[in-house]
């Protein structure tokens, strides 16, 4: 089962706009989708956990150092990462470097949608 990371700042309403839209879409369960405060406000990945990854997903609506940190590390170990950014958001240009992969949602129908778009993509290119 392929594993996808969904990655954030903890300066966005995570629990409510990405985890239970995420877990609510019934084409996303057949991947083992890993959600880093889901269970714990702290992320306790260690830099190894970054090379088990198949897929990196990064909301990057509002800016992280942490976010960051994580997306270095998954670029150095060659994770294919794609960005996702709700509509009206201001995505920084230090993210541009990492991967020119950006979708735009703009609601919960629209987020499924998306993911399910980006999984679909990094599928035909492996």
């Amino acid at each position: 089962m392929e594993k996808i990371y969904v990655g954030h700042s903890k300066k966005i309403n995570y629990k409510e706009r990405l985890y239970k839209v995420i877990r609510e879409c019934d084409e996303l369960k057949k991947y083992e989708v890993v959600l880093p405060h889901e269970f714990d406000e702290f992320s306790s990945n260690t830099r190894d956990f970054y090379n088990s990854l198949d897929l990196f997903i990064a909301d990057v609506s509002i800016a992280g150092t942490g976010l960051g940190i994580e997306l270095g590390w998954a670029y150095d170990d060659n994770v294919p990462v794609y960005f996702i950014y709700e509509k009206g958001s201001k995505v920084g240009n230090s993210v541009k470097c990492i991967s020119g992969k950006f979708y735009e949602y703009a609601d919960d129908e629209s987020l499924c949608s998306v993911l399910l778009e980006i999984i679909n993509d990094w599928n035909k290119k492996r």
